[in-house]
């Protein structure tokens, strides 16, 4: 009997406490109308083989190193141009660093992470990007981080195969940004 009034006194001064917490949270909404600033482009990334990016460990099984294939746990590391335009001798504003590691046993899955430096329409800085690529199919990556123009920079790249034949591959990269409220306040 002792037992079920403890407990009793428990449950009745626990709800007691949580009551006004609940009134307290369940009544105040708030309503942001505000647009976040965004901003979308396109740009291409230019990887060659043995010049911009190098694979650092071969992979155990799977398929034969190609342009769109890797073997299974390959590590590949790039630091490759992004231009404006499809063409590799167009202007040059920014730069795709990172690694990958082949995550699917068919050579065409990576998981990849990145560094994306940028000096365009008026923003300077870098986004960190996190996510797993397919090499001959568009895939989206969320955006982790940024620095610079890119603070608390929030969104997704998406990325798709261009041109896979030769030494040089190109993918378009489609960068879709947003910037919470919070982001444009000045300290």
């Amino acid at each position: 009997m002792a037992t079920f009034m403890h407990l009793y006194s428990f449950l009745a001064i626990l709800l007691f406490v949580l009551h006004p917490l609940q009134a307290t949270t369940t009544n105040h909404h708030h309503h942001h109308h505000d647009k976040l600033k965004s901003l979308h482009f396109a740009l291409f990334q230019h990887e060659t083989i043995n010049k911009t990016g190098y694979l650092i460990v071969k992979g155990v099984a799977g398929p034969p190193v190609s342009q769109t294939t890797t073997p299974f746990g390959t590590m590949f590391a790039f630091q490759d141009p992004l231009t404006l335009k499809p063409n590799y001798a167009s202007k040059v504003v920014g730069t795709s660093q990172g690694t990958s590691i082949t995550s699917g046993l068919d050579g065409l899955q990576s998981i990849s992470i990145g560094k994306v430096t940028l000096d365009v329409k008026k923003h300077k800085g870098s986004i960190s990007i996190v996510g797993v690529t397919h090499n001959t199919k568009p895939s989206n990556h969320p955006v982790v981080g940024g620095t610079g123009d890119f603070l608390f920079v929030q969104g997704y790249v998406t990325s798709s195969p261009v041109d896979l034949a030769g030494l040089t591959v190109t993918y378009k990269i489609e960068f879709h940004l947003y910037w919470p409220p919070y982001a444009s306040l000045k300290p």
